[in-house]
């Protein structure tokens, strides 16, 4: 069983690491934000472990759900500023894409 700094310190680094990927997310790194994901992804992973076996007094319920908060409002933030990017993409596919499909019906690669 994990300590109760521990277990903060789980859901620290998981709202530190989101922030950090705000940042990059507002500075149009996006290949930075994309090398960040796969360590949220861990941070995320662990908290099954993390979670199963707490017990928390009202104080640190009223901790976590700050914690959790903050990291959902960066996730939400994170969503909202590469749905343009996204979106863009995705224009770019399916203008493409009739060309690939005609090219395809000519036997050109």
């Amino acid at each position: 069983m994990k300590t109760t700094q521990e277990y903060f310190s789980h859901y620290e680094a998981i709202a530190e690491l989101s922030a950090r990927m705000l940042a990059a997310a507002r500075c149009g790194d996006w290949s930075e934000l994309k090398i960040m994901q796969g360590a949220y992804r861990e941070l995320i992973d662990g908290l099954r472990e993390v979670d199963a076996a707490s017990q928390l007094d009202d104080t640190a319920r009223a901790r976590k759900f700050e914690l959790v908060r903050r990291i959902l409002a960066d996730d939400a933030a994170i969503r909202d500023l590469s749905a343009p990017s996204l979106a863009r993409l995705s224009a770019l596919f399916t203008v493409n894409r009739p060309a690939r499909v005609l090219k395809k019906m000519i036997g050109l690669r």
